[in-house]
């Protein structure tokens, strides 16, 4: 179980981080002496400030894909409390009341809080599938997208905070936002390789928001359910082999097998048919790129075949890739797309609330591959949450 008291240190407390922030052109080592929040999963975020002092430091790193990415900080002032000097972060002043949020995992993790009603403006409305997003969406701003943001009506709803995301570099909403005088910070959930760790930033958003213990709260009962299905699987059991995705164009992306999705095959008792140890093609995000003729071959060997992307049936599927039609796991119709909850304009919700209740993921993983383990009075169709089997 997690253990995150605080922690008086005698040095600062950037030194946590000094590996990431030497040599690059990340913030200067900041005089905070005492780490709130240090994450039992996640790699890329701790929680700092002063003792007997109400302000916080949220210090994030791997805020984008690959090693060059610097420690991030953003100063949350409290009480009036000013940033100490040299300060080179960002700086919140108080709460984050107007949330402008530029990825529906935001949305997510604000909804897991109970926080909805602080974003005032997102990217990409149509994709996004949390309830309360789409019943207000008359009031809500739809900014686009980071390479092409409407900073004109971003400006508009005077968000006191813009959570960002990186992908092979620093977003590119960084100088506008910094012109206009809007904070930002950057939310790395994605690139966490344990699935806890993806959803232990919402303790990010709970700091943000003003109710991190209640974040903590929420973490320790969703970490108890991830825990107690793991074990549900025993270690002797027999483990299916699976395959991932299909391709993008003549390209197939596959997730390392130290990614979070790889650890949620293995902790749901199923082993993972990709192992490219030794090969080139990895991406900052821990993806390989392939070709089909070696993706096909792995399908060849795997028992079960998931994330197939925008297919419905399995008829669909081998009318687009004929070459499937002879595979074991097609035969045996064990083909599952995760996208059983999905939006009008496309958007998927495993993509969004999936990537913060890794326990419901890993609970839909299990009765897939070991229904046995399952409540007989339970069809694993039935209670699945994310996923559904191809017909």
């Amino acid at each position: 179980m997690m253990k995150n008291t605080i922690i008086p240190i005698l040095v600062p407390a950037s030194f946590l981080f000094l590996s990431v922030a030497c040599g690059n052109d990340g913030v200067s080592p900041s005089p905070f002496d005492t780490v709130y929040y240090a994450p039992e999963y996640a790699e890329g975020f701790e929680i700092a400030g002063f003792r007997d002092s109400a302000g916080r430091v949220i210090r994030t790193k791997s805020a984008w894909q690959g090693g060059d990415s610097p420690v991030k900080e953003l100063f949350i002032s409290r009480n009036g409390e000013k940033a100490p000097e040299g300060f080179e972060g960002q700086v919140l002043e108080g709460e984050a009341e107007r949330i402008a949020a530029m990825s529906s995992t935001h949305i997510a993790m604000l909804d897991l809080l109970g926080e909805t009603s602080r974003v005032k403006a997102v990217s990409g409305l149509r994709f996004i599938s949390n309830d309360r997003i789409r019943e207000n969406r008359d009031s809500i701003a739809d900014v686009g997208s980071e390479a092409d943001a409407d900073f004109e009506k971003l400006a508009g709803v005077r968000p006191d905070l813009v959570l960002l995301y990186g992908v092979n570099s620093s977003s590119p909403m960084e100088k506008r936002l910094e012109a206009l005088g809007i904070p930002y910070i950057y939310i790395g959930e994605y690139l966490e390789r344990n699935p806890l760790g993806k959803a232990e930033w919402i303790v990010v958003l709970g700091e943000l928001t003003g109710c991190r213990a209640a974040a903590e709260n929420l973490f320790a009962e969703l970490e108890k359910r991830y825990v107690s299905l793991k074990e549900s699987v025993p270690d002797d059991v027999c483990r299916p082999s699976v395959m991932l995705n299909t391709p993008y164009g003549d390209t197939w992306f596959m997730a390392s097998p130290h990614s979070a999705m790889a650890c949620l095959l293995r902790d749901a008792g199923a082993r993972y048919v990709f192992s490219p140890d030794g090969q080139e093609g990895k991406t900052g995000s821990g993806t390989y790129v392939i070709d089909s003729e070696e993706a096909f071959l792995l399908a060849s060997e795997a028992d079960f075949w998931l994330n197939v992307g925008q297919f419905r049936t399995v008829g669909q599927l081998v009318a687009a890739y004929p070459e499937t039609a002879s595979l074991n796991c097609v035969a045996r119709r064990n083909i599952y797309s995760c996208d059983r909850r999905t939006t009008d304009g496309g958007g998927s919700d495993f993509w969004e609330s999936g990537s913060v209740r890794p326990d419901l993921v890993l609970a839909d993983l299990i009765r897939i591959f070991h229904p046995e383990l399952s409540d007989p009075a339970d069809t694993a169709e039935q209670s699945l949450v994310y996923y559904f089997r191809l017909e």
